[in-house]
């Protein structure tokens, strides 16, 4: 795929499918009772997809959407872990109200014709 114009619509389409995947995620986890604090959350160098709120938890949800759910469960590499919790660390220090809570991290993965799997605490947060 060398084409300049192929890769910008490969990525447009994937940017939109980044979108609609955290926004099913948004509304999957306001179902069960949380609250949007943020959304992207960062940028070059990683970024939160969502950071949701339940109570005293502070949850920092990473979202995969893959064509199988297999595919979503190990998409999330140990790099992505690390880039994900430098940003939770900048996140804290913007918002110091926040060290009183509970802070997790977890994520929503989904998949076509898929209930969306959220899992609490996926992995654990070094921070």
């Amino acid at each position: 795929m060398s084409d300049p114009q192929q890769r910008g619509r490969k990525a447009r389409r994937s940017g939109l499918s980044g979108r609609r995947a955290e926004w099913l995620a948004i509304l999957w986890l306001c179902a069960k009772g949380y609250r949007l604090l943020e959304r992207r959350f960062g940028g070059k160098g990683g970024e939160i997809d969502l950071v949701m709120k339940r109570g005293r938890t502070i949850a920092f949800v990473e979202v995969k959407a893959r064509a199988r759910l297999d595919d979503a469960l190990i998409a999330i590499t140990p790099e992505k872990r690390r880039l994900i919790e430098r940003r939770v660390r900048h996140w804290l220090a913007r918002n110091p109200w926040a060290t009183g809570h509970y802070l997790r991290f977890d994520a929503v993965f989904l998949a076509p014709w898929r209930r969306p799997r959220h899992v609490p605490a996926a992995f654990a947060l070094v921070l």
